[in-house]
């Protein structure tokens, strides 16, 4: 069985609504990339854990469906994908309660309905749709 592993870290100084902290990941793309409750949690500068779970979903769900595509000897012109991330109170604190993921893709050759089910495909197999436990929706547009 093969195993990836992938590494990040977070540094994190003063309290939790006055502090700020630094993101580092494995691959460097981010470097001592700065996150505060301001960037999470109102329109401070920076980045949130939030905002990047939606990034890695869009990208892996992307990846994910040009895999089904291919597979089924269909090959995409382009994928965009967004991916909407819904927090909600829970209790005294947050979840992630749902992630919507709005794509619109050209790939010539294909109908309607082979796309939706290969889209629905790639959002089930994604290894971060799996990874979430959240309502997880798709609005797939052929254009």
């Amino acid at each position: 069985m093969a195993t990836i592993k992938r590494h990040a870290s977070a540094a994190w100084h003063g309290s939790g609504k006055d502090g700020s902290g630094t993101l580092t990941t494995q691959s460097a793309t981010l470097k001592d990339t700065p996150y505060s409750f301001h960037a999470r949690f109102g329109d401070g500068a920076g980045t949130n854990p939030e905002e990047l779970i939606a990034a890695a979903h869009a990208g892996c769900f992307s990846m994910a469906l040009a895999f089904q595509l291919a597979g089924a000897g269909h090959t995409p012109e382009h994928i965009h994908t967004d991916a909407r991330l819904t927090m909600e109170q829970d209790g005294a604190g947050w979840k992630i309660a749902a992630v919507h993921l709005v794509l619109r893709a050209k790939v010539p050759g294909i109908d309607k309905a082979t796309f939706e089910g290969l889209a629905a495909q790639a959002k089930a197999g994604c290894p971060v749709s799996k990874a979430l436990n959240a309502d997880i929706t798709l609005h797939a547009l052929l254009e």
